[in-house]
């Protein structure tokens, strides 16, 4: 079906139902290495303009290019996070393009023979937005990145510069399958994408700094007439942030919509576009036609020999990727009885708030006597996802900076899940121990706590039911709020009583 056999009346009686979004993403990675993939150029962010380069990032004449091997390894162990093919043979290729930040005219690249070839990762929501499922990865390859040009944008006709530092810096660019439905999974894949990243140590991901960057291919499945058609795919680039990747998607979708019904145009129609997103304007601009593989004039780089990985090297590398997230979140649910939504608040702090709330878990299961990991972890999931992250985002701080170590915390929740205390008491002795430095047992005397027997329990109930017969007959009419304030009577007579057990208590004894 071509533009002209679409009647106006039927592009414009398309609803939403008769729309779905194909979204595939581009994700460059920059690696962690000390140097640069070809030569011993520092990758370090910050330096001077034009400080970090050589003559063999610069391409000068004569040079010629040293792998290196840290960022193989590097993106072996990417390829294997994300249960991709890893090639035993593989090639470097030049891709050719002209642009003012490109001193050597190419790009050394991987063309037909790519580290990692197919893979998948899979995405979740834990609000249901969508059903979990595998998004299809077409490969992930190594080239070297460019450099940058910066462009006077005071509007005075200024000259445009170049920094070189970045030309030789070592990237993973990722490319998924046109495999997303909707923005949210875009954002789902990015995230979860960052996450696996950060945790095997590949990668700082930091966006600001352009350690990762993403481009989003879009275009429209139309339902017309009673055939499917395809608007023309855009690549939308300038996406500085997961939210904009969301925004630009969404608002690229529904301009492709609205100029589909006007022209009807469709896939191979019109060429392919690359289009810019302004955050800031909320909305997509040209900026050229897409290029298509054969304008690159790809060939194999002559300065360059393949690369052979053993099975056993690979092996090696795969033992060094230890618990990725999606199986911290399985242990997490069946070994401490979390939901899906605290196991995600959990997990997605990264590995060190990981490892600290198992410790922390794994204490408070012991200290308290009964050994009940899933009544444990629910206990440190609240506080670790509350008390310690709060502390960590307020001060901007790792886990690793956090004062009150994970046994001292797991021994505090012990004391809790006792009922030694309650959780506002609990809370009291954090803050002294953050505020004073001082262990558990120390503050614990300072703050005058004491473990409250049954026996004093039931006599202070019985005064206050005694003392206050208003109340009584407020909640024996079903007026359930008026137990606050016989609590809070409780507490001024004596702070070390847990409310929920004096809520408890009163309420059995009226109603015997």
């Amino acid at each position: 079906m071509n533009a002209t056999a679409i009647s106006p009346e039927s592009r414009e009686n398309v609803t939403d139902a008769d729309v779905t979004t194909i979204i595939g993403l581009e994700v460059h990675v920059q690696l962690d290495t000390q140097s640069k993939l070809f030569c011993s150029c520092s990758t370090a962010y910050g330096a001077d303009p034009n400080t970090q380069t050589c003559p063999v990032c610069t391409g000068q004449p004569g040079t010629l290019p040293v792998i290196n091997e840290t960022a193989l390894k590097l993106a072996i162990k990417t390829g294997l996070a994300l249960n991709c093919d890893i090639e035993r043979s593989t090639k470097w290729d030049r891709k050719n393009y002209f642009y003012p930040d490109l001193p050597k005219g190419y790009q050394i690249s991987q063309f037909d023979k790519p580290i990692c070839g197919l893979g998948h990762l899979r995405i979740s929501d834990p609000k249901g937005a969508f059903e979990a499922r595998d998004i299809a990865l077409e490969r992930a390859h190594l080239e070297e990145d460019a450099g940058k040009s910066i462009h006077d944008e005071s509007g005075h006709g200024g000259d445009s510069k170049i920094d070189l530092n970045r030309t030789g810096t070592p990237l993973l660019e990722i490319v998924t399958k046109p495999d997303m439905r909707s923005a949210e999974e875009a954002k789902a894949f990015l995230t979860e994408l960052k996450l696996i990243l950060t945790y095997i140590g590949v990668s700082d991901c930091n966006m600001q700094e352009g350690s990762l960057r993403c481009d989003a291919n879009v275009n429209l499945h139309i339902t017309v007439d009673g055939e499917t058609v395809a608007t023309p795919i855009v690549e939308v680039k300038n996406l500085n942030s997961f939210r904009a990747a969301e925004r630009a998607i969404n608002t690229e979708a529904g301009r492709q919509l609205r100029k589909w019904k006007k022209d009807g145009l469709l896939i191979g129609e019109a060429p392919k576009q690359t289009r810019g997103w302004d955050d800031a304007a909320q909305k997509t601009t040209p900026q050229r036609e897409k290029e298509e593989s054969a304008d690159y004039r790809y060939f194999p780089d002559p300065d360059l020999i393949a690369v052979e990985t053993s099975g056993q090297e690979i092996e090696a590398i795969r033992s060094t990727l230890g618990d990725l997230p999606a199986d911290l979140r399985s242990e997490l649910r069946e070994q401490y009885g979390l939901d899906e939504y605290d196991t995600e608040v959990i997990v997605s702090q990264g590995r060190g708030v990981v490892d600290f709330f198992r410790r922390v878990a794994k204490i408070a299961s012991t200290s308290d006597g009964n050994g009940d990991a899933k009544k444990a972890g629910k206990l440190a999931s609240n506080w670790v996802g509350q008390e310690v992250l709060r502390y960590l985002n307020e001060n901007d701080c790792s886990i690793e900076s956090y004062p009150i170590s994970a046994e001292q915390l797991g021994k505090l929740l012990a004391k809790i899940a006792a009922g030694d205390f309650d959780n506002s008491r609990g809370k009291d002795v954090l803050a002294e121990m953050i505020s004073s430095g001082k262990d558990l047992d120390t503050v614990i005397d300072k703050l005058g706590i004491k473990a409250v027997d049954s026996s004093e329990i039931d006599a202070l109930c019985q005064q206050l039911i005694d003392e206050n017969p208003n109340v009584v007959a407020q909640l024996l009419e079903g007026k359930d709020k008026a137990i606050g304030a016989l609590i809070g009577k409780a507490k001024k007579l004596n702070p070390n009583v847990s409310p929920g057990t004096v809520k408890e208590k009163i309420m059995k004894m009226i109603r015997r």
